[in-house]
């Protein structure tokens, strides 16, 4: 393959855009109209909506509430290819992306949209045996571990008292709070409905945060509140401390604490996509590649990076959060620059608007902020983090299942989801028992 066939004039000009995340699909819908070709390349036919990964990872909703098929939500785009791979390199030379298996696909401008991976800061053990959750299959994997957990301990109840269903949650940010909410949820499930014999009285939740409060970035009032709801729900909450080691059933932390826990969420940070370094680009500190303020990476005018793979900068010259947001509005705006330099016209500044915060901490509770130092807490902020999630998730069919779910959690107090797949099934079973889990 040397370039897409879209059936489009061979005098417009090409845009390559890796990554089929908020950043990428933002980009590739703002150009619809204009006068290029556009070839979206991705390693899944499929975009996840990872806000909501963590419901999927606590059994709250099933896998394709939360994913659309690329080629479904893109058909009517007249110039646009969807290509299905992954990208070993970019050769910014020849202008040219080297696809897995050694095919090339020419450009005229490439957008660096791959978004970012889990980040293990080099903590002994945590690539090996902790569960990261940023993907589809990551949340999957999560949801198996806990359920297979639970069925083991039906069989061999001895081993709770190990902490064979314990879990520590890494990281006080918005994925760490909602896992921590919702999984203190999915617990008092589990117990009332289907373990009732079980003695789990010594079972503990415990979300570890090496900074002084949850929630960082929040406002004081909303860290505070975020706070008081996960300890309300049970949640072991350790803050000014973090975690240097783990092995299955150990934890270990800065203060010398062993917590003996049997699975480890990851939710402590991410970092660039490797493939911010395949076009030899400078990076910064975590990977992300260094851009201009047209988010035009810096000595290659026909590359772009945005989302959570590039430095953007606000107007305070601050680093943009790794958040959707960001991705979302630099995608539409390199969009915009792709346009005007095929027209002839100058680059224009990226300016982040920012719309605001929010995390959600289980049934009736949320953080909400928004402009104008607007905050919002408890049943409200949680109506509110409900409806813009489903305004946001793509698809009226996900939208009307996600709905419908909420809509029955809600008044059952059920989660459906609680599934153990057999393709993930037969590889933990066998790390259980060589860990005597």
């Amino acid at each position: 393959m040397t370039e897409p066939s879209t059936g489009q004039p061979d005098r417009w000009p090409v845009v390559v855009i890796v990554g089929a995340g908020f950043g990428g699909l933002s980009a590739a819908g703002a150009l619809a109209r204009g006068a290029v070709r556009v070839c979206l390349i991705d390693q899944r036919n499929f975009q996840t909506f990872q806000p909501l990964l963590y419901q999927v990872a606590t059994a709250g909703l099933d896998p394709n509430d939360v994913c659309s098929s690329v080629r479904g939500m893109m058909f009517r785009q007249a110039n646009l290819e969807f290509v299905m791979g992954r990208v070993d390199r970019v050769d910014t030379r020849s202008r040219q992306v080297v696809l897995d298996g050694g095919s090339t696909i020419e450009f005229d401008y490439l957008v660096i949209a791959a978004g970012a991976v889990s980040n293990d800061f080099g903590v002994e053990g945590v690539e090996g045996y902790a569960l990261p959750l940023y993907t589809l299959d990551d949340a999957l994997k999560i949801r198996t571990r806990i359920l297979l957990n639970w069925e083991r301990a039906n069989r061999s109840p001895h081993l709770i008292g190990q902490g064979l269903l314990d879990v520590v949650i890494a990281g006080g940010g918005p994925t760490g709070v909602e896992v921590a909410g919702a999984l203190a949820e999915l617990y008092g499930l589990l117990r009332r409905r289907d373990y009732r014999n079980l003695d789990t009285s010594e079972v503990h939740l415990t979300l570890v945060e090496g900074g002084d409060d949850l929630l960082a970035p929040f406002h004081r009032a909303s860290r505070r509140a975020a706070l008081a709801t996960l300890r309300e729900k049970g949640v072991d909450v350790v803050l000014s401390d973090m975690i240097t080691g783990y092995e299955p059933g150990r934890v270990q932390l800065r203060s010398g604490r062993v917590l003996a826990a049997r699975t480890l969420v990851w939710a402590a940070g991410v970092k660039a996509s490797p493939l911010a370094a395949a076009c030899g680009a400078e990076q910064t500190r975590g990977g992300r590649i260094v851009v201009n303020d047209d988010l035009s990476v810096a000595g290659l005018p026909e590359v772009f990076a945005i989302g959570d793979v590039a430095a953007a900068v606000g107007a305070s010259g601050e680093l943009l959060p790794q958040v959707a947001q960001v991705a979302i509005q630099s995608g539409k705006h390199v969009a915009h620059q792709i346009l005007r330099r095929s027209s002839g016209l100058p680059a224009e500044p990226f300016r982040y608007r920012d719309r605001g915060s929010m995390a959600t901490i289980g049934r009736n509770q949320a953080v909400v902020e928004l402009p104008f130092g607007l905050r919002i807490s408890g049943r409200l902020a949680w109506l509110t983090w409900l409806v813009l999630h489903l305004l946001y998730l793509a698809g009226v069919r996900n939208r009307f299942h996600v709905l419908v779910n909420w809509s029955w959690s809600y008044l059952t107090y059920d989660r459906g989801a609680r599934l153990i797949q057999d393709r993930d099934r037969d590889q933990l079973e066998r790390r259980l028992t060589k860990h005597d889990l």
